[in-house]
């Protein structure tokens, strides 16, 4: 205890937006902190941080990962959970006018205490909190932040204004991520903690805001045309086909994310030569490190503001709440070129025209109005103002897509979320006819690498369709929609069940290769009607059956990311033809060599999807799961290190022979 840093600093440059009157003096709070669940023992803990984390560092609770320790974990949510420090001051900070304690980031629901008195509650995940504690600072101080669960504050708001019904979920009424409460693809974790840097900043003079200047000239145009309404962007004056993916957080503990991290998913997707990613809405406005890299690689930002799937409740002090965040957040990251676009939601608009919530929650019409009206007022009216007073040369719409996928019309104006593959069955060929003029949200699932299923299963667990599988497989009726598509293009479904878990992995991972492939091929190919195509999903938060092109675990390629690669690419390869079930495949005798870096592979007859498997392999290969003619030799590139001694080659001919 007692150690303590300060920086001095002349101009601020948190956000590039301030400039300084004079000397501004920050001390870290960032050591030496216990936390305890409320009126226990207490242990070491890391700031930033959250609970999760902090208990599996301390050997109090197994891997949340693994298996289904998930299901056992439930109990955290349900409990109050306290962390504290003891730190000193100088008597030159003492000596200013004015000392602020700074919280960037407080998940959730916290009271503040600083040498017994409370100075804050808090109750936005996405806010900046500043206290003036000038009165309250003392050479040495205790500081205490007592969080409460927000699960059961989320329960007993929804339970206080019954019969009236915010659908889909008690989450609507907490500024927490959404996917904390769970997600298709993500687990229910949802946990507390002081997840952004602590500080004091003392100063005689406050800053001033500087007049912002705009990065960069985006435009997003909308206009009628002999098709319906055109949707792309216009970069620096010049229209720009967008090619990418959706972002989700990149772990279920978001402070686990460092800048090496996030280089490393970022770079998958330059990599993959993606132009655009979009931070989904269910998520959390990112990390500094995150849009300095989209910047600096010149990947472009369509940036959710941090709502998805859920109505809103209307009262003032909500919107207040919003109307603050909306502030902090966009004066935060407004400098960053990469920053194209800002989207009021998620899915809200298409959930309450198509999703039945009217009927499903039987909400009557009274309530229905309202319910309408505060949405409006939000992110029609509410959200756009404020955006505008502070970022007015950034496009702005209201919600993602702007129709569902069931209406006509979303084919031929605004973005559209095509879930008719995957959710509706449909072929991936649907594509030729419902096409929107930028597909926004679209995708096919896959198992995650076989090397994490070994990860987070026992032997025991490995056969189809184990419980701890079905706990790493969120999606509705995720493996029999999976049967459905393995049939239709790799296997008859009367064979699946008799599959190895590494053989069905395979082959999941090959139909969403084959997906991928082809439908960007079919919406590059609509230019310039459609303009844009972003996959979902890039990433995982952890190892789990989803739509990412990527493994959680070292951020490892999926088979499909090298479909998106090579369809992204300046020289797209063609469309198949022929679905992989319908060749007539035979056993293929693959030879293959090691050279320095290079692996040359051989084969004596046409084989399909030959898969590379490096055991213990930390890099990836410039290629995997390619087409290999007889006769002719494939060289592939070991980057990122060099391989084991564990290589093994499969190919489709393997699986289903």
């Amino acid at each position: 205890m007692g150690r303590f840093n300060y920086i001095i600093l002349l101009i601020l440059l948190v956000n590039n937006s301030f400039t300084a009157k004079g000397q501004i003096l920050i001390q870290k709070i960032n050591a030496d902190w216990q936390f305890r669940q409320q009126d226990e023992k207490w242990y070491p803990a890391q700031v930033p941080g959250e609970v999760h984390v902090d208990l599996l560092s301390n050997n109090l609770i197994p891997d949340p990962f693994y298996r289904d320790n998930e299901k056992k974990l439930q109990w955290i949510e349900n409990e109050n959970w306290e962390y504290k420090t003891t730190f000193k001051v100088s008597t030159a900070l003492l000596a200013k006018e004015n000392v602020h304690l700074v919280f960037d980031g407080l998940d959730t629901y916290a009271d503040v205490y600083l040498n017994g008195k409370l100075l804050l509650r808090a109750d936005n995940m996405f806010r900046q909190w500043q206290i003036d504690v000038k009165q309250q600072l003392k050479p040495t101080n205790i500081l205490l932040v007592r969080f409460y669960s927000a699960q059961r504050k989320v329960d007993s708001l929804a339970k206080a204004n019954l019969p009236f019904l915010i659908p889909d979920h008690p989450r609507a009424y907490v500024r927490k991520a959404q996917f904390h409460f769970g997600w298709d693809w993500g687990p229910k974790l949802t946990g507390v903690g002081i997840w952004k840097a602590v500080r004091l900043e003392a100063f005689d003079k406050e800053s001033v805001e500087r007049k912002f200047i705009p990065p960069l000239k985006v435009e997003l145009v909308q206009q009628p045309d002999q098709y319906g309404t055109s949707f792309y962007f216009k970069i620096e004056g010049k229209p720009v086909y967008m090619k990418g993916a959706n972002y989700i957080p990149s772990d279920a503990f978001v402070t686990r994310m460092k800048k090496d991290d996030y280089r490393k998913i970022l770079m998958m997707a330059k990599d993959a030569h993606m132009n655009m990613l979009r931070v989904w809405g269910g998520g959390i406005y990112e990390s500094d490190d995150f849009y300095d890299l989209c910047d600096s690689l010149g990947i472009y930002v369509w940036q959710d503001f941090m709502f998805a799937g859920a109505m809103i409740p209307g009262d003032k002090a909500f919107f207040d709440n919003v109307r603050e965040e909306v502030r902090y957040q966009v004066k935060r990251l407004r400098h960053h070129k990469s920053i194209v676009l800002w989207c009021g939601n998620n899915e809200v608009d298409e959930a309450w025209n198509r999703w039945g919530w009217q009927s499903q929650f039987k909400i009557n019409a009274k309530d229905s109005v309202k319910l309408w009206n505060d949405y409006t007022r939000m992110f029609r009216d509410s959200i756009p103002k404020w955006v505008k007073e502070i970022d007015p040369g950034r496009p702005y719409i209201s919600s993602s897509p702007k129709l569902g996928w069931g209406v006509k019309e979303s084919i031929n104006e605004g973005d559209s979320h095509y879930w008719g593959v995957w959710w509706g069955g449909e072929d991936f060929e649907t594509f030729e006819k419902k096409t929107g003029r930028f597909v926004s949200e679209y995708g096919m699932q896959a198992m995650p690498n076989y090397s994490s299923v070994l990860k987070y299963t026992l032997p025991e667990d490995r056969y189809l369709f184990s419980d701890v599988l079905k706990n790493h497989q969120k999606a509705g009726n995720g493996f029999t929609k999976l049967a459905g598509y393995l049939n239709n293009y790799m296997i008859d479904s009367a064979k699946i069940s008799k599959l190895s878990v590494e053989d069905y992995t395979y082959l999941t991972q090959c139909v969403q290769y084959y997906g991928f492939k082809n439908m960007i091929l079919i919406h590059q190919a609509k230019s310039p009607y459609n303009m844009g195509t972003l996959l979902w999903q890039l990433n995982d938060c952890w190892p789990v059956a989803s739509w990412s092109i990527t493994d959680y675990y070292d951020r490892a390629p999926k088979a499909a990311w090298y479909a998106v690669k090579a369809a992204y690419s300046n020289h797209p390869p063609k469309r198949d033809t022929v679905r992989p079930k319908d060749l007539k495949l035979t056993n293929p005798k693959i030879t293959y060599s090691i050279k320095g870096k290079q692996l040359i592979l051989k084969s004596s007859a046409f084989a399909k999807y030959v898969f590379v498997d490096v055991v213990g392999f930390k890099g990836r290969l410039s290629d995997n799961y390619f087409d290999l003619e007889a006769g002719k030799e494939k060289q592939v590139e070991f980057v990122g290190g060099l391989p084991g001694k564990g290589i093994k080659v499969k190919s489709l001919w393997d699986v289903i022979k």
